[in-house]
Parts: C-alpha cells; sequence; structure tokens
C-alpha cells in the first residue's frame, strides 16, 4: 500500500472512534513518556543520538549498495507500527494503538514508540526467547531445551531489561556454573552435555559469528582456520562438567569445574584436551593446550577450568577483537530487516564476503561505544530510513540488498502471541509438568510445530502441514473465534455492533494492523449475504485472517 493512499483516512477513523480518539491520543502520550524511565548502563554521546548514527547509516549504505538502485517507499505508519511491536516486544499493536498513533502529529513519534516499547518488560522476554532459540537450536541432546528453556528465558529477560551490555551477557554464557533449571547461563554448557568440541564450535558461532566446526577434523576446506586452531580452542572447556542431582520431582544437573582430582593420588592429572590422531583414531591424541584462535595468545600452564573460560570470555569480549561486536550487529539488523550484511548471518570471517563492509565496520564501532547497549543498537536501526521501506518478498529484495525490508515469518513465540493479542485470549501461555516431568502448554505445543532455528536464512523456513492442522484443530483457537457465545471476543463484538462494516473493520485492526481495503470490504460483505448466516461468516472471515500469509509474516 502507498503512504500517500493509506487505508486510515482521518474520514474513515472518525466514523468509527470518534468518541475514542481523545483518549488514544492522551493515552498514547502518557506511554511514550516512559522512555525517561529506560534503563540504561553508562550513557555514550552515540547513546543519546541513535539518529545521528542511524542517518551516517543510511549514507554509507547508499554509497555502498544502492546507487543508482530502485529504492522502495516509506511505510505508513499503522505498518511501521505492527513491524516495530512484533520486532521489538514480539506482540501485534492493539487497534486503540494504531488509532492514536496513526491520528498523532508529532513528528518524532515513531522514535518516541520504539522507546516506549523498549521500556516495556516484553521487550526483555522476546529477545530472551529468541536467544534461547538461537542457543538451543543446534542442541546435542533435546532434554537440554526442556531442563534449561525455561531458565534461559527468565535468565535473559531480567538481563536484557536491567540493560545489561552484551558483552557481560557472553561473560556469563562461557563462565557459568551451578544448577542448570535456575542458572539459565548454563543454557549453553547443557545444551552440549559439556562436551569440549560441541561447546567450543557452538561459542564461536553464537558469539563470533564464525564456522569454526569444519576445522575438527581437518583444516577449513574454505577459510583460513587450521584444524590446530578448533583443538586449541576446544582446550578452554575440558574441566566442565555436568553432573546430575538427585531431585525429588524434576531431573535436574549442574555445571561444575573440576579442579582437583579426588582419591586419584599425587600423580593423577587434572583432565586436559587431546587433539585426535586421525591415523589412530584409538591412539589418545595430542595433548592441546588452549589459545585463542584469532589472537594466538597462549594462555599460562596450570590455570583453572575457572580462569581458562573466565580469560576466553575476556578475549572474545575484547573490543580488540572485531568479529565479536560485528556479529552481534549482522544479526541484530538480519533479524530487523530480514537480511543481514554478512549471509547466512552466522558464517563471518575474513574470507566471507559482505554486502556493505563500511556500513556494518561503523555501525559495529558505534554499538562498541555505546557500551555494547542492546536498546541503542535497536533505537538505531529502527531509525534508519532503511529499516522504514515497505517490504518485498525475500527473493524480490535480495537483487538489491537493503533497498526494501525483507518479509519474513514469524517465529513460533511472536506468532502465538500475535494469536493471544488478535484473539485476546490471554490465559494460553500455562505451563505445567507432564506425567514424565517435562512442561507441556499451547505456546510450547506452537514452538514445536512453528519452531525454527533463527540463524538459518528465512527464505527457508516452509510452511508444513503440521501447521495447518494445528490451527485447524487447536481447541483453544477454537473457543476464541466462534461467534455464537459471549464467552468469545468474537462473540462480544458482534453482538454489540450490529453494523457488518463495522465489526469488519475492527477484526482486520486487531489481527492485520490495518482496516480492510474497498475491494475486501465488498468480497466479506458478499459472503455473509450468501451464507445468511452472520456469526458463521464472521468465523469464516477471522479464521482466514489468522491463516493468512500476512498475519503469520512480519512485513
Amino acid at each position: 500500500m502507498d503512504s500517500n493512499e493509506s487505508a486510515f483516512s482521518m474520514k474513515q477513523l472518525s466514523k468509527r472512534r470518534s468518541t475514542l480518539v481523545f483518549f488514544c491520543l492522551l493515552a498514547f502520550s502518557a506511554l511514550v513518556s516512559a522512555d525517561a524511565a529506560t534503563p540504561n548502563l553508562q550513557p555514550s554521546a552515540a547513546d543519546r543520538n541513535p539518529a545521528r548514527v542511524a542517518a551516517e547509516v543510511d549514507r554509507l549504505l547508499a554509497e555502498e549498495a544502492l546507487q543508482g538502485k530502485q529504492i522502495a517507499p516509506e511505510v505508513d505508519d499503522a505498518t511501521y507500527l505492527r513491524r516495530v511491536s512484533l520486532d521489538i516486544i514480539g506482540e501485534p499493536p492493539t487497534p486503540a494503538e494504531i488509532t492514536a498513533f496513526v491520528l498523532d502529529p508529532a513528528s518524532d513519534k515513531r522514535s518516541r514508540v520504539v522507546a516506549k516499547l523498549l521500556a516495556n518488560p516484553l521487550y526483555g522476554q522476546n529477545w530472551a526467547r529468541y536467544w534461547r532459540d538461537v542457543i538451543m537450536a543446534r542442541r546435542s541432546n533435546d532434554r537440554a531445551l526442556g531442563l534449561a528453556g525455561n531458565s534461559v528465558v527468565v535468565h535473559l529477560t531480567e538481563q536484557f531489561n536491567q540493560g545489561r551490555g552484551w558483552d557481560a551477557i557472553t561473560r556469563s554464557f562461557i563462565t557459568a556454573t551451578g544448577k542448570v533449571r535456575s542458572q539459565g547461563s548454563t543454557a549453553l554448557s547443557i545444551a552440549h552435555e559439556g562436551k569440549p568440541e560441541e561447546t567450543a564450535a557452538e561459542t564461536a558461532r553464537v558469539f563470533l559469528g564464525i564456522q569454526l566446526q569444519c576445522a575438527q577434523c581437518h583444516d577449513h576446506p574454505y577459510d583460513s582456520w587450521k584444524r590446530e586452531q578448533f583443538h586449541q580452542l576446544a582446550a578452554y572447556f575440558p574441566r566442565v562438567v555436568v553432573r546430575p542431582l538427585k531431585q525429588d520431582v524434576l531431573p535436574d544437573f549442574e555445571i561444575t569445574s573440576i579442579e582437583k582430582v579426588r582419591g586419584g593420588g599425587r600423580n593423577k592429572a587434572l583432565p586436559e584436551h587431546y587433539m585426535s590422531d586421525l591415523k589412530d583414531p584409538k591412539a589418545k591424541g595430542t595433548l592441546t593446550q588452549p589459545l585463542f584462535f584469532l589472537g594466538g595468545e597462549k594462555e599460562e600452564v596450570g590455570m583453572t577450568d575457572r580462569e581458562r573460560r573466565a580469560t576466553l570470555a575476556a578475549r572474545i569480549t575484547s573490543r580488540d577483537n572485531p568479529w565479536f561486536a560485528k556479529a552481534l550487529v549482522n544479526r541484530i539488523w538480519a533479524e530487523l530487516l530480514g537480511r543481514g550484511f554478512y549471509e547466512p548471518i552466522d558464517d563471518l570471517g575474513a574470507d566471507r564476503k559482505c554486502a556493505a563492509p563500511k556500513t556494518v565496520d561503523y555501525l559495529t564501532r558505534q554499538f562498541v561505544d555505546s557500551g555494547y547497549d542492546l536498546r541503542w543498537l535497536i533505537k538505531t536501526i529502527t531509525a534508519t530510513a532503511a529499516y522504514q521501506r515497505q517490504g518485498l518478498a525475500r527473493a524480490e529484495s535480495d537483487k538489491t540488498p537493503f533497498s526494501a525490508v525483507a518479509i519474513q515469518p514469524l517465529r513460533a513465540d511472536v506468532l502465538f502471541s500475535a494469536l493471544s493479542v488478535s484473539l485476546q485470549v490471554y490465559d494460553l501461555d500455562q505451563v505445567k509438568p507432564n506425567r514424565r516431568g517435562r512442561p507441556e502448554g499451547p505456546r510450547l505445543q506452537f514452538d514445536q510445530v512453528f519452531g525454527f532455528d533463527p540463524s538459518q536464512p528465512r527464505d527457508e523456513v516452509t510452511a508444513s502441514i503440521s501447521q495447518a492442522l494445528l490451527m485447524m484443530n487447536s481447541p483453544q483457537l477454537a473457543r476464541a473465534m466462534r461467534a455464537d457465545t459471549q464467552q468469545s471476543p468474537l462473540g462480544r463484538l458482534a453482538t454489540a455492533v450490529k453494523d457488518d462494516d463495522q465489526v469488519l473493520e475492527e477484526i482486520y485492526l486487531r489481527t492485520l494492523s490495518r482496516e480492510p481495503s474497498d475491494t475486501e470490504l465488498a468480497q466479506a460483505r458478499a459472503h455473509i449475504k450468501q451464507t445468511g448466516n452472520r456469526g458463521g461468516a464472521l468465523e469464516d472471515i477471522l479464521w482466514a485472517l489468522v491463516n493468512s500469509a500476512e498475519f503469520r509474516e512480519r512485513r
């Protein structure tokens, strides 16, 4: 839809909400003022002016990637609000929020609504679920998700909402010890059962965006990484132990360090890492000491596990390591715009092609100067013209990267939250253990069916029959979409509002965050008339909307 042809004309809005608009505007003004209370650690010059950095990002991007290219126009306010709400808090806006935002004449309303959303506790929860999926998607053992899935969300929600820097959060994962069900920072270790090789590979992939695992058995076939470098990284982790705990109800494990050998005598050595002998797999292999592959710094002999991992964490998060901050910037940019500077988003390095190297380097430096502030980074990216462009299918947007936002499917958690908000059913998040002690609930069921690896290119994520069957057969969704009962939002709306057009406009706002076009309105009227059953026809229309590509995508 062209921004000059927005569905939200003043005439349409006043027809439906003439008495509500004033109060919506007051509420919106009060909400956006909450930015003053946003937690922030060590503000910097960049922190105070994301708009300045965003403008320079757009300038560099135009210079590097967009010269002479056709650029998509800016999205209208309603589309922007839905996009930024889904991206930051994982939920769509309500009809009242859409109305107030569209009618707000302030020139800075987009930056103010971003600040409001970042101050919402749902910001931390949404991004905590994203990182849970990143860490757990390639787990070595499926049990890890049930053991640590909830604790890592609780841990990261608190960290993000408190404004803790990404460097500190990363160090907490690399150095973690404690009970898995209560200490969320242990998620990376339990996901790979404390195995040095798997933990090292995922540490490099998740926090550095470097695919080092291909060098485990041989020198990397496409990059300059050597087999010895992989095992030198794995040598930081041989003393990490996953220890089972005796529990009365739910099984639990503890991540701990081997710092001394019990009952082994004076000559019993602490565990060390050995690089296997490819010619003789049964041999012990070559003793390998920890050494960080990016800097080549050798560690002192005799370091404890805690010292080794703390040193590795410091080396990874150092300002002198260019790949740590760049990996995060590339990943967040890709999550918000549908495409990264590097693709795939977890495969960076000196041997990899970057779509806009000057742009990502500049944004990375500014992110480091902000104190690795994730809120600052999101504020900056959402303020760019690149983020505010209309969306195109990934195949089309890839023809000229960053000339448009790439349309992408909603993550399972976001889709579930969108259904909850759109259908006004807020009791779907109940989680309880089943007979085997594993957590169960509608959201978890959605995660299993709709979930995907967030590091996977979104154009490779496809719909499935299982997803269609879940949407059609879910008893919770069926109850929420009934029109013949006062117990459902649709039933109450259909009873209270006799004008079909007003009901249809409300349904569209609740689901797609926009009003229906003239064509859609005419088709819906015809369906109501043809069926001769108003309630049943409204159910059909609502069901069609929540199953549409537009609802299930972030555009």
